[in-house]
């Protein structure tokens, strides 16, 4: 049986790495690793003014530079008593190393080259090498370093120049192998739309010898964007879309040098706006259930964007509900979504079956876990199927079985609905934030499962946008012998 791919909890975005010192951002990671458990976080902004780390001064009329690493060690602390490692991402540049002033985002990430390849060597072995001394040479070679961010988009990396990228990822590079040959390091963190950026960038690193451990790019399927106040409207391609995109990295290498290394999707999500109501609904859950159970298949890593709605990217969101990223809302609301990556961490190690609608996993207990999901219509969420019916068969050592579903959709765990429902308060009070927490859960069954011939059929029909989760284990009965549920209001006659 083959084994079923961890590469949907790998890693998970982020906001800039300085929200990570808030309290309600700590607690949201918390359940997240509670419930989920993802191995990496990635983020942008550790060489941003908000980190603090590149600190220029004077002294007795000469130029010095001080690395501070007081934010970033509690950063760090943090994600590490979490149990999540970093995924580094170098960038962006700090103000006063910067060739220029052009920035991205409401807090400012510069997106120019540094005004000295000097001191920008010298501020990433600084950094590199004090993560070694404090956390250990083994513990950081687990970290991924990746360098910049979308440089291919002059949003991110001024007019988008190739050619100083290219001179950029290679400073970075032979600095961080300076630290130790060891360290993984990659790019170019490419976004959709310039796929060509990524065989310039492979040309250039195998020509010039360059080191180089993984490659990485984003994916997204959004179209143009249709503004309104506080927030966007996008239309989707079909969720297939992202799997066209996680693949196309191996294709683009097959035959050169560069051809077995690993591929990290660092981003993907269906939008790619950090204020599209469309994360927060129960359609989002079911059209990207395809892509997280299949996308192993593809890449090493698929990293969701983002964890948390706490992102301030267009500015401190004004509602609970803005259409953020997040799986979760701030103060730990589960969206849909969030149930999805759930249901995949109560899966089990081995796949049995698979299909377009559903996957089927079983463990060495015996147990066997089912995730299925409604087909979705991208073009308009009224055309989605109202109901989907499927039947499954999968092996059972032994039966009857207990079976534990747990479900959301429009009808079940659908908190956006809720909140509209409550006349979309942006500022919920304490009593209205305990019934969206209650109305975010699943709803759940159970039932016994018949088990012939070391096989159980199951069928199955779910809602609109409903992705389900079923967990299937042989029942050991010790039912004692006098009972009788006849008599649970007394002996009956």
């Amino acid at each position: 049986m083959e084994p079923l791919s961890g590469a949907w909890r790998a890693c998970v975005g982020t906001g800039r790495m300085e929200l990570a010192l808030r309290h309600d951002y700590q607690e949201s990671l918390a359940l997240i690793q509670r419930e989920i458990g993802f191995r990496h976080i990635r983020g942008h902004g550790l060489f941003s003014d908000g980190m603090g780390i590149y600190r220029p001064y004077s002294f007795l009329d000469d130029e010095h530079v001080r690395h501070s690493f007081t934010y970033l060690d509690q950063v760090v602390d943090a994600y590490l008593e979490l149990d999540v490692r970093p995924f580094l991402e170098l960038g962006f540049m700090p103000e006063r190393l910067a060739a220029g002033a052009d920035t991205v985002f409401w807090w400012k990430g510069n997106i120019t080259p540094p005004r000295s390849w000097s001191a920008w060597a010298d501020l990433v072995r600084e950094t590199v090498a004090h993560l070694v001394s404090r956390y250990g040479l083994a513990e950081v070679r687990q970290w991924p370093i990746e360098v910049w961010n979308e440089p291919n988009l002059p949003q991110f990396w001024l007019d988008a120049d190739a050619g100083a990228y290219h001179r950029l990822y290679e400073t970075t590079a032979k600095t961080i192998k300076e630290v130790d040959a060891e360290l993984q390091v990659g790019g170019p963190a490419i976004s959709p739309g310039s796929d060509e950026w990524l065989e310039t960038f492979a040309d250039f690193v195998i020509a010039h010898d360059v080191p180089i451990d993984f490659v990485s790019r984003h994916a997204y399927t959004s179209g143009p964007a249709f503004h309104v106040p506080f927030g966007t409207h996008q239309t989707l391609g079909p969720a297939s879309r992202l799997l066209e995109q996680f693949a196309l990295p191996r294709k683009q290498l097959a035959g050169t040098p560069l051809a077995d290394l690993p591929v990290h999707i660092t981003e993907f999500n269906s939008s790619y706006r950090p204020d599209n109501p469309i994360h927060d609904t129960a359609f989002h859950a079911a059209y990207l259930a395809p892509v997280v159970a299949e996308g192993g298949d593809l890449a090493d890593s698929f990293s969701y964007w983002t964890f948390s709605d706490m992102f301030e990217e267009e500015g401190v969101p004004t509602a609970l509900f803005h259409g953020g990223f997040g799986l979760l809302t701030h103060r730990q609301i589960k969206k849909p979504t969030f149930h999805l990556y759930a249901f995949m961490a109560r899966m089990g190690d081995r796949i049995l079956s698979r299909g377009a609608d559903h996957l089927v996993t079983g463990d060495s207990t015996g147990r066997v876990t089912v995730l299925a999901w409604a087909p979705v219509d991208h073009t308009d969420l009224r055309n989605s199927p109202g109901t989907h019916r499927l039947t499954l068969s999968f092996p059972m050592s032994t039966g009857p079985a207990f079976v534990l579903r747990s479900r959301v959709g429009e009808e079940h765990g659908n908190v956006w609905a809720a909140w509209r429902e409550m006349g979309s308060p942006r500022s919920p009070l304490p009593r209205q934030l305990d019934w969206l927490r209650e109305a975010s859960e699943p709803a759940r069954e159970h039932s016994r499962l018949p088990v012939t011939g070391g096989r159980a059929e199951l069928e199955l029909t779910l809602g609109r946008h409903e992705v389900t989760l079923l967990e299937i284990t042989p029942v050991a009965d010790e039912t004692p012998p006098w009972w009788n549920d006849a008599h649970l209001l007394g002996v009956s006659s």
